[in-house]
């Protein structure tokens, strides 16, 4: 049994409320934030127990962060009202926010500084796989901590990689969505060529993933997100713009250009023209670059 009992959660939109309610139905005693008044309030009406401020998660053993970027995250734990100043000592912040891994690092020495533990833990599968406790998480840490906190993610994912120190994990979520983000191009081309020629996608899709030239978009995210227009994956194209981008520029800090990677970011953020950032970001394969 962990030896941590209270976990906080900041941020309950649809993936952090899911995984408040997947840590409280294993069994851990969950107090959850959002700034957002509304994300407090449904939050608590699908039974989440509910904070009216930040310092109050002070007292948790555990802390799952769930934000939209690595400067929300510093934001959330410095300065004279954030949650490190009144966290209790050898508090576990676990940050399963895609971020930048060179200032999640330089964040991470800093709290260790302070007293406290941070690991970073990005994760793949979206609201449903927050809700189900069955996310895809990439793990940056120590050994020790890594293992300490075993219970609480094992209570969010059913797939967890420990990939190395503190900003492995958001390296391994960055080149998984590089990833994603160039397959869902590279196939809405090869579909748009085939529709060309006469053949339908719905015709061409089972073979396709049957056979080499399958991948994660084409398995998924083509039969179930977007052949059938649905394209409601909570996943949105301003988030994935903003993943494609930390490719990028970790791409450049170390001094690497390649030409592929470098037009699928053209593509994405040129994406901006057509695509509202609220937007799926499946509807990606709707976008022509001029």
């Amino acid at each position: 049994m962990s030896e941590f009992k209270t976990v906080g959660v900041v941020g309950l939109g649809n993936m952090g409320r899911g995984m408040a309610l997947s840590l409280a139905r294993a069994g851990f005693d969950v107090l959850g934030y959002d700034a957002s008044e509304q994300a407090r309030d449904t939050s608590a009406a699908e039974g989440v127990r509910v904070a009216q401020s930040l310092q109050a998660l002070g007292g948790c053993d555990v802390v799952v962060l769930s934000l939209p970027t690595t400067n929300v995250v510093s934001a959330v734990l410095e300065g004279a009202q954030g949650l490190a100043a009144a966290a209790k000592p050898g508090l576990l912040i676990i940050d399963t926010t895609s971020g930048d891994p060179q200032a999640t690092r330089a964040l991470a020495q800093r709290l260790n500084d302070a007293g406290l533990r941070f690991i970073d833990a990005p994760v793949s599968g979206g609201a449903a796989g927050a809700r189900k406790g069955t996310l895809t998480m990439f793990i940056g840490g120590s050994a020790k901590d890594v293992q300490d906190a075993d219970a609480v993610l094992a209570a969010l994912g059913d797939k967890r990689f420990h990939i190395g120190e503190v900003g492995a994990g958001d390296i391994a979520k960055i080149v998984n969505n590089l990833l994603v983000a160039s397959h869902l191009l590279t196939a809405s081309e090869a579909f748009r060529m085939a529709n060309a020629a006469g053949v339908a996608t719905e015709q061409l899709i089972e073979a396709i993933n049957a056979g080499s030239g399958r991948s994660g978009v084409t398995l998924y995210n083509y039969p179930s997100r977007i052949l059938n227009n649905g394209f409601d994956s909570g996943f949105t194209v301003q988030l994935m713009r903003k993943d494609v981008n930390l490719a990028m520029s970790l791409q450049q800090s170390l001094g690497l250009k390649f030409p592929v990677s470098g037009e699928v970011g053209d593509i994405w953020n040129a994406s901006a023209q057509a695509l509202q950032d609220k937007d799926d970001f499946n509807r990606i394969v709707t976008f022509e670059k001029e």
